[in-house]
């Protein structure tokens, strides 16, 4: 999935099995703050859509 994790072109040496680990671990949890902060961001527009539609109800 994301060839980096095990590929040796980025350093001169191999590195060990608890080393590629934190990497992966620090790149998912990278990830899944970037995407909880576009999650958020979505939410926001659904809750302001949804009082837009409010409004118009109770104005109409």
């Amino acid at each position: 999935m994301f060839p980096f994790w095990d590929n040796f072109c980025y350093g001169s040496e191999p590195i060990s099995r608890k080393a590629r680990l934190e990497r992966k671990l620090k790149f998912l949890t990278w990830m899944r703050d970037d995407l909880e902060s576009k999650l958020a961001g979505v939410n926001a527009a659904i809750d302001t859509i949804r009082q837009q539609i409010e409004r118009e109800d109770t104005a109409a």
